[in-house]
């Protein structure tokens, strides 16, 4: 690293290549079992050092400064695939619908929502079909209609609120 520090290419090289090998170990190691994300923990550690690489002092042991770096990216890694495996579903695991439908559930009536939709006051009626049907932002909604955001969202919610007690949903389920 010192060499490196200095400019030398081959030396940085060199050293990359040695730091490769020596956080995938690690990480193998901290992991305990196969994990796809040691690459990532790899990845993120290299390009930390290469970062870092101007805080790192010659009169001081290398392993430590290192260990240091290689263990704050593992566990930023670690959480970060710990958090994405609470909220998402890889594709190859998705349910398929037809199967997981109970037997007692009941097709959209289509009129029935369209009716209660018409039913709805017109500012109600356009903020929901604007966010629900053309996906349109609130924000963009908010400047079309010259209204505020949270006067946006207000509304429709009340509009949601009046579909749901139109379709004959319980809103106690909420």
């Amino acid at each position: 690293m010192d060499r490196a520090q200095h400019g030398d290419e081959d030396a940085y090289v060199e050293l990359l290549v040695q730091l490769t090998a020596a956080t995938r170990h690690y990480a193998r190691a901290r992991a305990g079992a196969p994990v796809p994300w040691i690459d990532d923990v790899v990845q993120e550690t290299l390009v930390a050092v290469h970062r870092a690489r101007h805080t790192f002092d010659p009169s001081r042991p290398f392993a430590p400064w290192f260990y240091a770096i290689a263990g704050n990216r593992f566990v930023d890694v670690f959480r970060r695939e710990h958090r994405v495996r609470q909220r998402e579903v890889g594709g190859d695991a998705w349910p398929d619908w037809r199967t997981t439908l109970s037997a007692d559930a009941s097709p959209v009536d289509v009129d029935l929502v369209r009716k209660a939709l018409a039913a709805l006051p017109p500012r109600q009626r356009e903020i929901v079909e604007a966010i629900k049907l053309r996906e349109e932002s609130v924000r963009d909604i908010a400047a079309r209609l010259g209204l505020t955001v949270s006067a946006v969202k207000v509304t429709a919610h009340r509009g949601y609120r009046a579909l749901r007690r139109a379709l004959g949903v319980d809103l106690r389920e909420e």
